[in-house]
């Protein structure tokens, strides 16, 4: 008898995960990115939404991958 539990398993990673918070390094790690990149395209305004509660810096998963989600591109020569 198949396993239903497999079955109506999703490819999509938890609400909880993707919401979470992350710290500079980990989205940096996330985003393939050094955490300088990071600090870079903060100050330019350039990179994906960030939270700073006080004097951290922290990330939702979803951010980040919404924001990379917008640079995706087919080919070199795409706008």
């Amino acid at each position: 008898m198949p396993n239903t539990n497999l079955a109506n398993a999703t490819a999509e990673p938890a609400a909880d995960y993707l919401d979470g918070f992350i710290d500079e390094t980990q989205a940096a790690d996330f985003l393939c990115q050094s955490v300088r990149t990071l600090q870079k395209w903060r100050v330019s305004g350039f990179g994906p939404h960030f939270y700073k509660p006080g004097r951290s810096v922290r990330y939702r998963r979803r951010d980040l991958l919404e924001w990379a989600d917008t640079r995706r591109r087919a080919h070199t020569s795409a706008a």
